[in-house]
């Protein structure tokens, strides 16, 4: 080959050949596109969780920010930031302070695996106060709407709902059960319609967040209308000796069941001596 015909390969084997940090630029490029694209659906997401109710006056967001700063602000901070005794509060929505504060859970009684259920401290226009004031400060789920707490959906579209995602920590019959590290799954009995809706979008103690992505409110109308229908109906076997499964089934056939046949035993006996 002439030197010119190599010069001229040499130059074409130089423009065909991609500069070093073309592949860092495409995937840099795509991890931008991808990343814009979840942070849009994350926040139609968030946005879609949020309730629709009319918006807090003025008045109530201050009542809330005096009962926060005398109640609350020792262990979540003066701007909800959070401390060593406890978590941010800034984004975390109107219904999760309505669940934690209207079931008595919060104030906190003493540190523990989890809060408990105790006798509310506030009435329901201070809950909705400190709801408000928390709300301020940053969007979040919001206080469910009345329609989705009529318990009035489909009940076996929820029962199906509730088995496959709350049954492995609440018992299928919503009876609770026991978790880690002295946690536990609280019994869904005796619970309203909606502290159950603001618990499954908000995720509380060790439980999962159900947003509108993973369940609709729909859905959740529907597993409120199940929990209801199995709280309301007796069961049809009898005494359902609290509805903890084969474990609790199985001692009572065996303390009762054969207890009284051994104590049938020595009656016999005792009478044919």
């Amino acid at each position: 080959m002439s030197r010119s015909g190599k010069v001229t390969a040499a130059k074409t084997s130089k423009k065909g050949r991609r500069h070093p940090l073309a592949n860092v630029a495409l995937i840099a490029i795509g991890l931008l596109f991808s990343g814009g694209a979840y942070a849009a659906f994350s926040s139609a997401t968030a946005s879609a969780d949020e309730s629709t109710a009319a918006p807090s006056s003025q008045e109530q967001i201050e009542t809330g920010e005096k009962l926060f700063a005398a109640n609350c602000a020792t262990c979540h901070g003066m701007n909800l930031q959070g401390t060593e005794a406890g978590p941010s509060l800034i984004g975390v929505g109107a219904a999760s302070v309505d669940f934690q504060v209207g079931t008595g859970r919060m104030p906190l009684q003493m540190q523990g695996p989890q809060a408990r259920v105790k006798p509310k401290q506030f009435t329901e226009s201070d809950t909705a106060a400190l709801a408000a004031y928390v709300a301020s400060y940053a969007p979040g789920p919001g206080i469910p709407e009345d329609k989705y707490l009529d318990a009035q959906g489909d009940a076996a579209n929820g029962a199906e709902l509730f088995r496959i995602n709350c049954a492995m920590c609440h018992n299928v019959a919503g009876a609770g059960g026991a978790l880690t590290e002295g946690k536990f799954a609280p019994p869904l009995t005796g619970v309203s319609e909606k502290h159950i809706y603001e618990a499954m979008v908000t995720g509380p103690q060790n439980m999962p967040v159900f947003n509108n992505a993973n369940l609709t409110p729909e859905d959740k109308r529907d597993i409120i209308t199940a929990l209801k229908y199995m709280e309301n109906t007796p069961s049809v076997g009898g005494f359902g000796l609290g509805s903890l499964g084969p474990v609790s089934e199985g001692l009572f056939i065996w303390i009762f069941g054969l207890g009284s046949i051994v104590a049938i035993t020595v009656w016999i006996t005792a009478k044919s001596n």
